[in-house]
């Protein structure tokens, strides 16, 4: 998909066709990295958040919804950055 048409979509389908990339190539490097920058994009989006990161549990909670709302529109130039990187994704 071109840079167009990545823009055009919403925050949680580039959260969805990222990770889902991710997972499948085994690109831990990517996803430690969004694991990394959820709790600043947390509060970028005005969630107060613990930035702990030894509660995984609920680091992995999270990532699974940085998709929606507020926190997917904060994470969408990582997802954005990551999808113009893989086109294939």
């Amino acid at each position: 998909m071109d840079a167009n048409g990545l823009e055009s979509l919403p925050a949680h389908e580039l959260h969805e066709r990222a990770v889902r990339y991710a997972v499948r190539h085994g690109d831990l490097g990517f996803l430690w990295e969004l694991l990394k920058v959820i709790p600043a994009a947390e509060a970028a989006s005005g969630h107060e958040t613990d930035a702990d990161l030894t509660k995984v549990s609920a680091l992995l909670a999270d990532a699974i919804a940085a998709g929606e709302g507020e926190l997917g529109e904060a994470l969408r130039p990582v997802y954005l950055n990551y999808l113009r990187e893989h086109p294939d994704a």
